[in-house]
């Protein structure tokens, strides 16, 4: 397999990093959840070979620039995935989401659908599901009442990895943290920082400030109609035991569509594209030949 392009883009007088993996088109461009960042895909590039695949990290997190003390808006991601798409003249790509990023996908594909050849979604969410729960951790950093003890918590390291271990038990992680593990190589490091580059707190903080008022957006396009009405196809793919986005969010998600295809995979939590690359690699690329798009 080819060695990936690793770029930097200008967005905003920031900086983007993005690993650009080559291959035949449409390209898949991947986006990571929050509080993690673009390794999540490390384990399922390989298996999507031969396709094109561009992952990359979210300014504030992994090897982007941090945002300083600027204020996060509802709109930067959005903006940050078009600056991707313009920076490597992508024209139409399957979008893949995961987690926190899955709404973000979706409301692209709303805006911007000539740039969808496909929609893929990894164990997220969209609106105030009946089923959804959020992970304890990330519903105590989202309750604005709780600031006080939760800026409290992550200013002692001691409890910050306290939280982490807990959150990834739940989750399926090894609470060991294997040095190869998603938790250490992509995880780990947002909380705490890595050798290349500081931690993302204010840029989680941010995010999850947030949490509340962007569940109020997306319940306001779900009442609209605007999903059911979309031509972009669909493929939602969840890790059958993810105990916060579990298979009664999988059925919501892709009840929200008027075409999308569900996939439950076996033996796979949140992450499925690291618990079971091969599967989930596979129902990628078996959704982009029954989209019809041309190889090139």
């Amino acid at each position: 397999m080819a060695e990936p392009t690793e770029r930097s883009l200008d967005h905003d007088g920031r900086r983007l990093y993005v690993r650009d993996h080559p291959g035949r088109a449409p390209a898949i461009v991947a986006m990571h959840g929050f509080p993690d960042d673009s390794h999540i895909y490390d384990r399922l590039i390989s298996p999507l070979a031969p396709q094109r695949v561009v992952t990359f990290d979210w300014v504030g997190y992994g090897r982007s620039s941090r945002r300083g003390s600027e204020e996060f808006t509802g709109t930067d991601r959005q903006r940050e995935i078009l600056a991707v798409l313009d920076g490597l003249e992508l024209d139409q790509v399957v979008l893949v989401g995961h987690d926190a990023s899955g709404p973000e996908a979706i409301d692209f594909a709303l805006t911007h659908p000539e740039h969808i050849a496909r929609l893929v979604l990894l164990n997220t969410y969209y609106g105030r599901s009946p089923n959804l729960r959020l992970p304890e951790m990330i519903a105590l950093m989202a309750d604005s009442a709780l600031n006080a003890l939760t800026d409290a918590l992550l200013d002692e390291p001691d409890q910050r990895l306290w939280l982490l271990r807990y959150t990834g038990r739940r989750l399926g992680l090894d609470d060991s943290l294997p040095p190869d593990g998603i938790g250490a190589t992509s995880i780990i490091p947002q909380f705490f920082g890595g050798t290349a580059h500081p931690d993302a707190l204010l840029e989680i903080r941010a995010w999850t400030a947030d949490i509340p008022h962007a569940l109020d957006r997306q319940d306001s396009i779900i009442t609209t109609g605007r999903l059911q009405t979309t031509t972009v196809p669909v493929s939602v793919i969840f890790g059958r035991n993810d105990p916060n986005l579990n298979p009664d969010v999988a059925h919501h998600v892709s009840s929200l569509f008027r075409k999308s295809d569900l996939h439950l995979v076996d033996q796979a939590s949140h992450w499925p594209q690291w618990d079971r690359p091969d599967v989930v690699a596979d129902l990628i690329k078996r959704s982009i030949a029954a989209t019809g798009t041309t190889p090139c």
